[in-house]
C-alpha cells in the first residue's frame, strides 16, 4: 500500500527549493523510480515536490563554446534522439537508447536516471541492509550474480544508470542548485562510492536539486560509443557494459576515457584499459590487450565470476568496432 504524502507542483526552481527545505521532502521528476521506492517503502516522504511545471529545466541547447547543456527534466528519449547529441556525442545517444523500455525512456528524465536508487534486490527487498542503515551487505553471503566486481568495499551493489558511464567518459559536469546557492561537480565525482559513504548515492546536499548536465565541446578526432550486455534485450539493467571516449590522431589513440557499467557501485573508470590502448592503433591485438586489461584488479563474488568473461568480450568487441568506424 502506498504511504501517504502531500504533493506540490511549484512554478519555479526557487519555489521548489523552498519546499524541499521543509525536510522529509523528495523531488519528483519523471517518477519512474520514485513512485516504486515509495510504494515499496524503500524510504519515506511526507512531501513530494514535482518539478514538472518548471520549463527551464527541459531541453537541450548548444553552448557558445560548442558543447551542449541538457536540462534535468529532459526525457531519456529526447537525449537519445536529439540531433546535436547524435552528432557530437554518439556514445551518450547510444547509452540513452539502452535505458529501460520505450515507455520508461519517454517518461524518465536524465536527472532521474543519474539520481536513481540502487536496484539490488536486498536493498529493494525486506532487508535492513547496510545501505538502509543496517550493518550487513547480504550479497556477500547471498545471491550475488548481479553485483559488483570492482569497488565493492562494504556495499556490493552496481550503479544502474546507463547514461552516467557515458557522461563520465565524455567529461560532463553536473549542475546543482540549493539553499546554499549553485554548485557544479564533474560527473565522475557526483556519484558516491561506498568507501566514502555506503548510505548515499550522490553528492546532493539536503534541499538541493540537480538542474542540468553540460558537456564540453568535443575534441578534434573524438569517437564515442556505448555497449551494454543484459539478460533480456527488451528491458533490463547492464550485466556488463562499456562507454568509450577516444581521441584519434593519425590512426592512433592519443587520449582515452573508458568507463564500465554493471561493474561497480559507481561508473567504473578503467585506467588500465585507457593505458593499454593509448598510443596504439585500434586493431585486433589492441582489442585483445584491452579486453584482458578490463578485468585487472577485479574481485568477483561467489555468483558473478561470469562477468569477467563478459567484460573481456564487450571491451574487445567495442574496441574493434571503434577501430573499424
Amino acid at each position: 500500500m502506498m504511504q501517504k504524502f502531500a504533493y506540490v507542483r511549484p512554478k519555479s526552481i526557487d519555489e521548489a527549493i523552498s519546499f524541499l527545505a521543509a525536510g522529509n521532502a523528495v523531488v519528483h521528476a519523471g517518477g519512474t523510480d520514485l513512485l516504486g521506492c515509495l510504494r515499496e517503502k524503500i524510504f519515506e516522504a511526507g512531501l513530494v515536490v514535482s518539478l514538472s511545471r518548471i520549463g527551464e529545466l527541459r531541453g537541450i541547447r548548444k553552448t557558445k563554446e560548442g558543447g551542449i547543456e541538457i536540462g534535468a527534466l529532459t526525457t531519456i528519449t529526447e537525449v537519445s534522439e536529439h540531433p546535436l547529441v547524435r552528432e557530437l556525442y554518439p556514445g551518450l545517444a547510444a547509452a540513452a537508447s539502452e535505458v529501460g523500455s520505450p515507455q520508461l525512456r519517454n517518461q524518465g528524465t536524465i536527472g532521474g536516471n543519474l539520481c536513481q536508487k540502487p536496484r539490488c534486490w536486498y536493498y529493494r527487498g525486506e532487508f535492513h541492509c547496510l545501505r538502509k542503515g543496517g550493518d550487513t551487505c547480504y550479497a556477500v553471503e547471498g545471491e550475488s550474480q548481479f553485483h559488483c566486481i570492482f569497488g565493492g568495499d562494504s556495499c556490493f551493489m552496481v550503479h544502474p544508470s546507463d547514461t552516467a558511464p557515458a557522461l563520465t567518459a565524455l567529461e560532463a559536469t553536473v549542475h546543482l542548485l540549493g539553499p546554499g546557492g549553485s554548485r557544479s561537480i564533474p560527473m565522475g565525482e557526483f556519484l558516491v562510492p561506498p568507501s566514502k559513504d555506503p548510505q548515499r548515492e550522490t553528492e546532493l546536499r539536503p534541499g538541493e536539486v540537480l538542474i542540468g548536465v553540460s558537456l564540453p565541446p568535443p575534441r578534434a578526432g573524438l569517437r564515442s560509443s556505448y555497449r551494454k550486455v543484459r539478460a533480456r534485450r527488451s528491458w533490463d539493467f547492464a550485466l556488463a557494459g562499456v562507454a568509450l571516449a577516444v581521441v584519434m590522431d593519425k590512426g592512433k589513440v592519443v587520449r582515452a576515457r573508458v568507463v564500465l557499467s554493471g561493474a561497480a557501485p559507481v561508473p567504473w573508470r578503467s585506467k588500465e584499459v585507457e593505458e593499454s590502448i593509448t598510443g596504439r592503433k585500434l586493431d585486433a591485438e589492441t582489442a585483445r590487450i584491452a579486453g584482458d586489461a578490463a578485468v585487472t584488479g577485479a574481485r568477483p563474488m561467489a555468483g558473478n565470476a561470469y562477468k569477467l568473461t563478459l567484460f573481456k568480450g564487450v571491451v574487445k568487441e567495442q574496441i574493434l568496432a571503434m577501430g573499424a568506424a
